[in-house]
């Protein structure tokens, strides 16, 4: 039975966050942080996005571990005190889903469960696609499947979006936003973690820059100062470089993924939040079949806005699969 309302945010915020440990893998080190060891041999790996980090599933981890699950969460390659490698191609999507694949290698699992926000969605999408046998099920928030279209996906926003667009800034302007962000970084983390930031049409210039130098924050904050501080002072160390990184693939993945099988077949669930900026996928189903489809109302960052509804959803979904 699932606790509700109080009772379960209270017993989730009771327990610390756990403490990482280094793993040589791929040759790279990663910080990954675990729960429910007693459960090893029903792992689930929880990815996170951008700009973001292990604790942003904070209200996930202890819940899935008393569910019976091994709970294993990385700071994926470019944040937190994982790996940051110089070169911008270590960051492509073969980089990012080999480091997965090395993860469950590590723990001698032949596949799992994945969930993925943001980024990390992406990169479950794509792990489904290069290597569907260590995939078991998936469960993704916020980005739905990427079709890969006629033409390369930077170009394709340039065209649409101009070069402002984040996307397109981060491949022009390369450093740019990288300095901005790492000179105003608890302003910028501050300014995007919010809710009910109310509709309005963009402003000129490029919206992440834009939100590193804002005076006032629009909307409510999503975590307390203390909450916070962890992604703060995970930023002041690996600065953003690495993570905007990922953006600076886009296109070479879309070359890479190019005689790939665009199919998905691994039960999945899909959860939106109504008030993301990121829209649905209408034909999501066309590409992944065996589909589930959530939808909450809250904005982008779903897991931490509304974690019980996100707890409850998550659970409910993988019961069906253990009757």
């Amino acid at each position: 039975m699932i606790k509700t309302d109080t009772k379960m945010i209270a017993e989730i915020k009771s327990l610390e966050f756990p403490n990482p440990n280094i793993i040589s893998i791929n040759g790279i080190e990663l910080e990954v942080y675990e729960a429910g060891k007693e459960n090893m041999g029903n792992p689930i790996v929880l990815c996170h996005g951008f700009p973001e980090h292990a604790f942003s599933w904070r209200y996930q981890i202890p819940v899935l571990a008393k569910a019976g699950y091994h709970v294993i969460v990385p700071n994926q390659r470019g944040y937190g005190n994982s790996s940051c490698p110089k070169d911008v191609t270590a960051y492509d999507i073969t980089h990012l889903t080999s480091d997965l694949v090395a993860l469950l290698d590590y723990y001698n699992y032949k596949d799992a469960v994945f969930v993925g926000h943001d980024w990390g969605a992406n990169v479950v999408w794509n792990l489904a696609l290069l290597h569907p046998e260590r995939v078991n099920k998936i469960i993704n928030l916020a980005l739905p499947y990427q079709e890969r279209g006629k033409k390369p996906w930077i170009e394709l926003m340039e065209a649409f979006f101009g070069d402002d667009f984040y996307f397109v800034h981060f491949n022009k302007k390369p450093g740019v936003a990288d300095a901005v962000l790492e000179n105003q970084t608890e302003n910028f983390l501050r300014n995007l973690f919010r809710k009910n930031v109310p509709l309005a049409p963009p402003e000129p210039g490029m919206l992440m820059i834009n939100l590193a130098k804002a005076e006032n924050p629009l909307g409510d904050p999503i975590m307390n100062d203390d909450d916070l501080s962890v992604f703060v002072k995970a930023f002041n160390n690996s600065g953003f470089n690495g993570a905007i990184n990922w953006y600076r693939n886009l296109d070479r993945n879309w070359h890479l993924l190019a005689d790939i099988n665009p199919i998905i077949k691994q039960p999945t669930l899909m959860i939106y939040g109504n008030l993301d900026m990121i829209p649905k996928f209408e034909r999501l189903q066309d590409f992944v079949p065996n589909l589930d489809v959530i939808s909450l109302d809250c904005g982008h960052h779903i897991q931490q806005e509304l974690p019980q509804e996100t707890n409850e959803s998550i659970l409910k979904w993988l019961a069906k699969f253990n009757g």
